[in-house]
């Protein structure tokens, strides 16, 4: 409207100009006026017009700043290849990035592209706020991670990174023992009196009581859903972990501790096995080279159905975003072949395209490289992670459940069968 207004004036001014230079023969003193007018409307449109929208694709990630210089060279390269599309990358505390997401895509200018977690973007997906990611689009990916992604059989998430747990374990404490690591949690139930015996350190410190961690053993019996998580068979999987606490052949601090609280206590030699990411294996060096030196890897703790777990970092795309598509084009370019295996050698983390998962970064390593060692199992156990932990509506409150009713089974509040019987209720009261 203002735009409208100047136009008017400024034609209105060009008329009276023509008309008085008519009429009085140019006069220098009226002529001065008007251009002087004419100068102040202009200067007046120029700073009410509108300013030009940015057209950027607006890109979050979780606390990558220590990677800029890549994801500024991604930018970049990416910019180059399109100079018909501009990038503008936000890099968000991690601590914030729920928050902030959960606020930005319900508004009007939500973010194009948001790094989270599978957890949290099925909450949203849920919520109807995610754009649904054609299927033809993903090829790239590894087929069984992109399987696990599925909400309701459609695509919502794109893969970023991922990680699988390998078994860290003291070598040390073993060859005391003369028993070999185990492969699978009985195994792990049957070996802990024998290294408690023989060594008088805990085999492990399971963080059972952690986010998903108790949910994602259980789903290597086939247990993870509320319609089975009841029966006998599931109630013996959380009465192994029972057995090994009041037996005290697991520590007593499993009630409430998490993964990082386990690192601590194993590069204190106090456990001889965690299982955890090949990423932690810097820490141990850096924090306990001793420990480090007696340290190995081998594939982590299996459950009777034979799969591995993994953990996941992916991309959604809001559905109220402004540039989908862009943004699609974007975050393909981003986890292609050569940028993704640019990543995995700079945080040791894995590649989630196939071609980057078949390069020999992670099928070959050098004799003594423990940490080439470990990123060849975990790339390795992504060709059998299925069938793999689903994320469902209100996961956090199922995880909540889950680990509030593994704490009463440790501390004997009820029989097993009674606690998981509620714990079955409360499950499927939240997927209602």
């Amino acid at each position: 409207m203002v735009k409208r207004i100047v136009i008017f004036c400024i034609c209105g001014i060009h008329s009276i100009i023509y008309i008085h230079a008519r009429l009085w023969d140019m006069n220098k003193k009226f002529l001065t006026l008007i251009v002087s007018i004419f100068i102040l409307i202009t200067a007046v449109y120029f700073i009410f017009k509108p300013a030009k929208k940015d057209e950027s694709v607006v890109f979050w990630t979780l606390q990558m700043s220590d990677f800029s210089e890549y994801i500024n060279g991604v930018i970049s390269n990416f910019e180059a290849k399109n100079p018909d599309i501009k990038i503008k990358w936000i890099d968000v505390p991690f601590s914030e990035g729920e928050k902030r997401t959960l606020a930005s895509v319900m508004s009007d200018n939500p973010p194009d592209l948001v790094n989270l977690n599978p957890d949290f973007s099925s909450t949203l997906a849920h919520k109807g706020t995610l754009y649904e990611i054609p299927q033809n689009k993903l090829t790239q990916f590894n087929k069984e991670i992109l399987n696990s992604t599925k909400i309701n059989g459609k695509h919502f998430l794109i893969p970023w990174y991922a990680t699988s747990a390998v078994t860290i374990y003291n070598k040390e404490l073993f060859n005391k023992t003369g028993i070999a690591v185990p492969k699978k949690y009985s195994q792990l139930a049957s070996d802990a009196k024998i290294i408690k015996d023989k060594t008088g350190a805990f085999i492990t410190l399971p963080n059972i009581t952690e986010n998903d961690t108790m949910l994602k053993i259980l789903n290597k019996y086939g247990c993870s859903g509320s319609d089975v998580i009841s029966s006998d068979s599931c109630v013996e999987v959380f009465d192994l972990f029972k057995n090994l606490y009041t037996s005290g052949l697991i520590p007593k601090e499993t009630i409430t501790m998490t993964l990082q609280e386990a690192l601590e206590k194993y590069m204190s030699e106090n456990i001889a096995l965690i299982n955890a990411g090949a990423n932690y294996l810097n820490m141990i060096k850096e924090n306990a080279p001793s420990t480090y030196k007696v340290t190995d890897v081998a594939p982590q703790i299996k459950g009777e159905l034979g799969q591995n777990d993994f953990s996941l970092m992916n991309f959604v795309i809001p559905l109220r975003a402004k540039h989908k598509e862009k943004a699609l084009k974007f975050v393909l370019f981003l986890t292609n072949y050569e940028n993704q295996l640019e990543l995995a050698k700079l945080t040791n983390i894995l590649a989630v395209n196939d071609k980057t998962l078949d390069n020999d970064f992670y099928k070959k390593y050098s004799n003594g490289d423990l940490q080439g060692k470990a990123r060849v199992i975990s790339a390795a156990q992504l060709s059998q992670i299925e069938p793999s932990f689903k994320t469902r509506k209100n996961q956090k409150d199922i995880n909540n459940y889950v680990n509030y009713a593994v704490q009463d089974i440790l501390l004997n509040k009820s029989t097993s069968k009674n606690i998981i019987k509620k714990l079955s209720e409360n499950m499927n009261a939240l997927s209602r």
